[in-house]
């Protein structure tokens, strides 16, 4: 009788370890995974929902995510739209654990590619800057890590008597980009 409850408290001991170290592997490969989730992916899963989104300068705009690119996000509130490179999202209130992995043409698109677009359709647009600057004017040619701006009146054409001056804008200065 004894050493059936040694047996039997031995195999419990074994089963007891065996478990443990299935739950210690599990949540290790837990971490490890969770570990290489990007921003960029969790918003991807989360594209239909209205998130607060906290960026750089200090503005806070709550919006449902319109578009996804590489390195930007394109927010929609409301009728209004505005592009955000992600390196200017400083926190998101309301975004839910899940994760994508990035698929699609469109995700590949780049900031530069995306601005390289606003310049050939010469709208006027308005850059907000961190540290609370404003630019607004036509996007006349964009580089690999900044963007020269034609600043004038937002509710005027680009037309050279209207531009006061060509600045360079260095994209990791930009916070949002929207319409005048």
């Amino acid at each position: 009788m004894r050493w059936d409850s040694l047996f039997a408290d031995l195999e419990a001991q074994l089963d007891a370890s065996a478990a443990a170290a299935l739950a210690s592997e599990v949540a290790e490969r837990t971490r490890a995974e969770w570990a290489a989730v990007r921003l960029r992916d969790r918003i991807a899963a989360h594209t239909d929902r209205e998130l607060t989104w906290f960026l750089a300068d200090g503005e806070v705009i709550t919006g449902a995510v319109a578009d996804l690119g590489a390195d930007w996000v394109l927010l929609r509130a409301g009728t209004r739209e505005t592009l955000v490179p992600l390196a200017s999202v400083s926190s998101v209130s309301g975004l839910p654990s899940s994760a994508v992995a990035q698929t699609g043409l469109a995700r590949r698109l780049a900031l530069p590619v995306v601005l390289r677009g606003l310049a050939r359709d010469r709208s006027p647009v308005r850059l907000h800057l961190t540290g609370g600057g404003v630019v607004t004017g036509t996007l006349d040619r964009v580089g690999a890590d900044h963007v020269d701006v034609a600043v004038h009146p937002g509710d005027e054409l680009r037309r050279t008597s209207s531009v006061t001056e060509v600045r360079t804008v260095a994209l990791a200065a930009l916070v949002r980009i929207g319409p005048v």
